[in-house]
């Protein structure tokens, strides 16, 4: 069985045919770094990461790019909130730091490349002037617009007529644009004061009252990119005009991924993309889990409670295009899932590695079992990616091997190899799991203990009691934690 995508462009399921046979170019809608991530956010993370490595297991070479959008009215929001940081570059990057952090402790592969936005304002305006140039787009008021009417496949990804479609923007926008569907490519001058209050906290005290966002020169006057034109700008940088597979979460069919299409292939005259893939959301109580509604649960809090593995399965445990629900009862699930699953391992591999694991003994049952979920694995990650039947295949595996081990006190040591290499290769190097102990938690919890100390020994520097901070980080030194302070404040590495 060979791979088989569903493909939003065209509603069908597809065969996967790259354009280069030997490769694949992947690119991932990231995050906009405005709070800490949630597991709605992990959830996008680890599909992609498992659809990553099952590409690089069927031989492909995997060039995966994940952007991360560091200008935005959210951002600009926050400015002058706590210790984040004074301005939206500063905010940014304090939450960009905690989204790397978060990223690693979950075992993702990392990407080919973490393009951010404000790296790529002169791509994105020369791609504005390219759309500009060729007439589909036009200059208001120091603003630039798509003109939505020129492009004739408009609405194509999300299957809307564009003269039913709602008005896109801001409400200031309807008087400079043609049509109402247009969309931003360049905005003149700063945030709009308006869209920052809209997310700033009436409970908290901030200590800059109208922060204005970062802007940039450009042929129309001093502005900012819009969120749109971000991704395609980014995408065409690091991998090509057509790319084969765009992953985003579906609440960005329209009009985000709609308006990327619309304005890549009306400046290319290519197709952009030929493979779309929508993670559906993660739903908690009825209602997607999101930064806005309050009711998320972080990836450092999951990932310190449960650890990796077990944040894995339940993310696993669904199917990518399913709708999933985060509750007590999905996340006890999980953990029992995991703790099958790790339990079965360990005691495959303490057989295998024990005196009664014996070269002359064979149990056919074994040996077929091994074979069968090597089968049902692959066409179930074949099958669209399909997490959920992949680890049901690696489950099966466990109840027949704990059956070969409970029935005999000679083991087959052929069959449980190859049931500890399918365990590796599949669970551990397609699903991403560790097997064999988990520190993952662990380490969150000493970072989070380096960070309280740290915390102490600014404060105390602060206080003019430099004697103590200076013994604070002696202390750190002492048990392996390497102290650096910069301009940004200070950094650790754990030992």
């Amino acid at each position: 069985m060979t791979l088989s995508v569903t493909n939003t462009l065209t509603g069908e399921r597809e065969p996967f045919e790259p354009q280069d046979p030997d490769s694949v170019l992947l690119y991932y809608c990231g995050l906009t770094v405005s709070d800490f991530a949630h597991l709605g956010h992990a959830r996008g993370w680890v599909h992609v990461d498992v659809m990553h490595r099952w590409l690089e297991h069927l031989g492909y070479d995997v060039h995966h790019v994940e952007n991360i959008t560091d200008v935005n009215e959210k951002i600009t929001a926050r400015v002058g909130e706590d210790d984040l940081g004074d301005s939206e570059s500063e905010v940014a990057r304090s939450f960009v730091t905690e989204t790397i952090r978060d990223m690693r402790s979950l075992n993702l592969r990392r990407a080919e490349v973490y393009p951010r936005v404000s790296e790529h304002v002169p791509e994105i305006i020369d791609l504005v002037e390219t759309l500009v140039e060729k007439g589909y787009a036009y200059e208001s008021n120091g603003s630039v617009y798509f003109d939505v009417t020129t492009f004739d496949d408009y609405g194509k990804l999300s299957n809307q007529d564009v003269e039913e479609m709602e008005a896109q923007g801001a409400d200031g926008e309807l008087a400079e644009k043609r049509h109402p569907a247009d969309f931003a490519l360049w905005k003149a001058d700063g945030v709009d004061e308006g869209s920052v209050e809209e997310h700033r906290d009436p409970d908290t005290d901030y200590a800059v009252d109208h922060p204005e966002g970062e802007t940039w020169d450009s042929p129309w006057g001093e502005g900012r990119p819009g969120w749109h034109i971000e991704c395609s700008a980014m995408s065409m940088t690091h991998l090509d005009e057509t790319i084969d597979v765009h992953v985003g979460g579906q609440d960005l069919v329209f009009p985000h991924h709609e308006n990327e299409v619309a304005q890549s292939e009306a400046a290319t005259g290519q197709q952009f993309v030929r493979y779309w893939l929508h993670v559906r959301l993660l739903e908690t109580e009825g209602e997607k889990m999101s930064s806005s509604l309050q009711n998320f649960f972080t990836v450092r809090d999951a990932v310190a409670e449960l650890g990796a593995n077990v944040v894995r399965m339940f993310l696993l445990s669904t199917a990518y295009d399913n709708r999933q629900t985060y509750s007590d009862d999905t996340v006890a699930e999980a953990e029992d899932r995991w703790e099958r699953l790790s339990a079965g391992y360990d005691r495959a591999v303490d057989a295998l590695d024990g005196p009664d694991a014996g070269t002359k003994v064979e149990d056919d049952d074994l040996r077929a079992a091994v074979e069968d979920a090597r089968k049902a694995f692959a066409d179930a990650m074949n099958d669209n990616f399909n997490t959920r039947r992949a680890l049901a295949a690696l489950l099966d595996l466990v109840t027949a091997a704990n059956r070969h081990l409970d029935d005999r006190e000679a083991f087959d040591y052929v069959g449980l190899r190859r049931t500890v290499e399918t365990f590796d290769a599949f669970g551990g190097g397609v699903l991403g799991f560790t097997f064999g102990g988990e520190t993952e938690g662990d380490v969150r919890l000493a970072e989070n203990l380096v960070e309280l100390v740290l915390d102490v020994r600014e404060r105390e520097r602060e206080a003019g009691n430099y004697e103590r901070a200076d013994e604070l980080r002696d202390e750190l030194e002492a048990v392996g934690v390497d102290v650096q302070d910069t301009d940004s404040g200070p950094e650790f590495r754990l030992p």
